[in-house]
């Protein structure tokens, strides 16, 4: 049940693993969203490009989301207006519409058929606080000049004080679109190879992206579209982002699916959308973030909180899918993309989406593409790394950073390590100084890892939900056996032998 409905209904053509060096224009790390539509772009100008992915194309961070193609990311607006000015605020939404545009132009030019349907976006609140913070987003929405209106209630039985809807936004099955856009790849000359690891970059004369296998691809240059920059250059994005992870569950109701894709402002957060399956509505009801490997409900997991929270009020009929996915949030709430820094021009990067990958992608997409051709884009400053605003960016800094030093200490500090494991369950424990994480699996068997993050040096905590070991400083996750499941490390957990 842990697959999405988007892998559950559709399988892309699988690709070779690079198997020897070679050289090209324009080398991409990362074959999401993100990564597949600028290596489309870049390939209609012309360009020479190879795209390289960890595991499957589009079958990570992009498999995972809930697709949403929308500019109503929360409560943003108001936010922005606030701390960036009016001009940028209105920079941000214009991106975002014409990122709609351009998937919306894809689909009609290339007859995809990916079950694209505009919807309305509508946030709500049950919440005297948040009621306020949403008439203030609507305020933000009339300076802005979007097209949108307040509502005091919305078609289900959720108790609601206020709603606030984002008219003409869209929804769709991202597989079946990228399907298409990957074939117009091959046509167009552009490389693929799946399976295919990077794990570093050398910049002397040319850039060098270096793979696990140590085959290299020679560039002129990179764009790193990894969910997290595998290769940071002393740009420090660790210091800068914080990852959350979210889950989703899908479900057949009896009732009709009223319309619209919805999220709930108040805590926890819940989203709502249904997908057209074999001539039925499966719902997808979404929520339960958290920050990565700080999951701290004690006889809880986010899917049964996801199931009591859908029996209390939603018409759930059979329970058909559940599956979980992990975001990066900036300081500032908006992404990086652009240039990784200023010693390394030949670099770029898109990160810190913020769980609105759809629309995110799009912008990077178009963004990049004219970046490394050498075009203008009108969104270049309001995007690019090097950004630094006092308020938010600061206060964020501060307590991001004070949350990864307290989980640092804290893994490295063990009260009381134990070795009496239950099947399927794993714990902690100290050999000759080293933390050692095991896992006993249905059959008896003992698996054992360090636990010490291959990234940064982080312990690594036990997501029993997942059965995995996920790092709660910068939201890397491994398996059981400590195989890489997410990064930004590359590199595996050390096995540890054990008896």
């Amino acid at each position: 049940m842990h697959k999405t409905i988007w892998q559950d209904t559709y399988n892309l053509t699988p690709f070779s693993a690079l198997n020897k060096s070679l050289s090209t224009e324009i080398t991409i790390v990362g074959g999401g969203m993100t990564g597949i539509l600028t290596a489309y772009l870049l390939s209609e100008r012309g360009v020479k490009v190879i795209l390289i992915e960890r595991d499957r194309l589009a079958l990570s961070t992009t498999g995972h989301t809930t697709a949403k193609v929308t500019a109503q990311h929360g409560l943003i607006y108001h936010e922005l207006i606030e701390h960036m000015g009016l001009e940028n605020a209105q920079h941000y939404y214009q991106s975002q519409l014409d990122a709609i545009t351009l998937i919306q132009k894809l689909i009609e030019e290339n007859e995809i058929h990916c079950n694209f349907e505009e919807q309305q976006a509508i946030l709500y609140t049950n919440d005297d606080k948040n009621k306020k913070k949403l008439l203030q987003e609507a305020e933000a929405y009339q300076k802005l000049k979007i097209s949108g209106q307040l509502k005091d209630n919305i078609p289900f039985p959720i108790p609601v004080k206020q709603a606030l809807v984002m008219n003409k936004q869209a929804q769709f099955h991202p597989l079946a679109f990228l399907e298409v856009i990957i074939k117009k790849l091959m046509r167009n000359g552009v490389e693929i190879y799946e399976n295919t690891t990077a794990v570093d970059i050398d910049v002397q004369e040319q850039t060098i992206v270096r793979t696990a296998r140590e085959y290299n691809i020679i560039s002129e240059k990179v764009i790193v579209a990894t969910q997290f920059p595998f290769y940071e250059g002393q740009a420090f994005y660790s210091t800068r982002m914080y990852p959350s992870r979210s889950y989703c569950l899908g479900f057949t109701s009896e009732d009709n699916y009223p319309g619209g894709m919805y999220l709930d402002i108040d805590q926890p957060k819940h989203s709502l959308r249904y997908v057209k399956h074999n001539e039925e509505n499966i719902w997808l009801l979404g929520g339960e973030s958290h920050k990565t490997g700080q999951y701290n409900k004690e006889n809880h997991d986010p899917y049964s909180d996801l199931e009591k929270y859908a029996y209390k009020y939603l018409p759930v009929k059979e329970w058909k899918y559940q599956w979980s996915a992990q975001d990066f949030t900036t300081l500032d709430k908006v992404p990086y993309i652009g240039i990784l820094n200023k010693k390394h021009p030949n670099i770029f990067v898109a990160t810190g989406y913020r769980k609105w990958g759809m629309t995110n992608s799009a912008v990077a997409a178009q963004t990049l593409t004219d970046l490394v051709t050498n075009k203008d884009n009108p969104y270049q400053e309001l995007y690019k790394p090097q950004r630094f605003h006092a308020d938010p960016d600061l206060k964020k800094f501060v307590s991001n950073n004070t949350n990864v030093a307290k989980e640092f200490i804290k893994g490295k500090v063990m009260k009381k390590p134990t070795e009496q494991i239950e099947r399927k369950q794993a714990t902690k424990t100290k050999i000759d100084g080293q933390t050692v994480g095991l896992y006993k699996d249905n059959n008896n068997q003992i698996y054992a890892v360090d636990t010490t993050c291959t990234h940064l040096g982080c312990e690594c905590n036990w997501n029993q939900v997942e059965l995995s070991w996920d790092c709660p400083c910068h939201g890397s996750r491994f398996s059981f056996d400590g195989k890489v499941i997410e990064g930004p490390a590359t590199k595996d957990l050390k096995q540890v032998d054990y008896k």
